[in-house]
């Protein structure tokens, strides 16, 4: 029962609003591209978007090395150019929209990647990103990075040729509270935990006392908090634009 409702709550925006959220974000972007607009999903995995950038001529990109169950649907959507990131074998200028969602923490350079975005870019095409400010480890042993901060994105996109950055954090302090006390919540579930079955039996009644509160009154407080955190220092994650530069430098 306890197990239906955790997994039922992964469809849920008040648990799943970090790549709800942002699911909805790629969306908005990919409807303001114009028809026939040359898009290329890097780190596509099992390409989410590709639907999405239907009115589009969308192409993937990714290194191919996860195991299906790292995969966001179990595995890999087709992929028309594997390699590495920092190296994509298309010529300059070859795209319009690049879309890269949660994989910069997931390459050993991602400095090096922006430096390739900006070569296959065509000058005044769009760049979409998106990372964790901070994560547990997963994908592993490719994670590499712990987060990017709003400086990182305008230091390395600037220098990279890249203006009119927009960085929005996708959710507040709040929200990334309300996650973690439901992480909580499904992390020391009395199954989950490795103690013996003694201190598990006397554990199990005082998780579910806490339950109700980590993984129900929590994540409701911390949606309706949200929309007052004004700092919003320990946001999930970010949601990035930028466009590449006329001429290239």
């Amino acid at each position: 029962m306890i197990g239906a409702l955790l997994r039922a709550a992964k469809n849920s925006r008040l648990y799943a609003f970090n790549q709800i959220d942002r699911d909805r974000w790629v969306e908005g972007e990919a409807a303001h591209q114009a028809a026939g607009s040359r898009v290329l999903d890097v780190g596509a995995g099992s390409a989410p978007y590709r639907q999405l950038f239907s009115h589009c001529e969308y192409k993937t990109q990714d290194f191919a090395q996860l195991q299906p169950s790292q995969l966001r649907d179990g595995s890999y959507g087709a992929i028309d150019y594997v390699c590495d990131a920092t190296s994509i074998p298309v010529a300059d200028a070859s795209f319009d929209v690049i879309v890269c969602t949660e994989v910069l923490e997931h390459v050993p350079e991602p400095t090096m990647v922006l430096r390739e975005f900006a070569r296959i870019l065509r000058p005044g095409g769009r760049v979409l990103l998106s990372a964790p400010l901070g994560s547990g480890i997963h994908q592993e042993p490719h994670h590499y990075f712990g987060g990017f901060t709003p400086w990182w994105y305008q230091r390395v996109l600037t220098q990279e040729g890249f203006d009119s950055i927009v960085i929005e954090p996708n959710g507040g302090s709040f929200r990334f509270f309300g996650q973690e006390a439901v992480r909580f919540a499904r992390t020391t579930a009395p199954n989950q935990l490795t103690m013996p079955l003694v201190a598990r039996v006397a554990w199990t009644p005082v998780w579910l006392l806490l339950l109700p509160v980590l993984a129900g009154v929590v994540p409701l407080v911390a949606a309706a908090l949200d929309r007052y955190d004004r700092d919003r220092r320990f946001t999930v994650g970010y949601h990035v634009s930028a466009t590449r530069r006329g001429n290239q430098e």
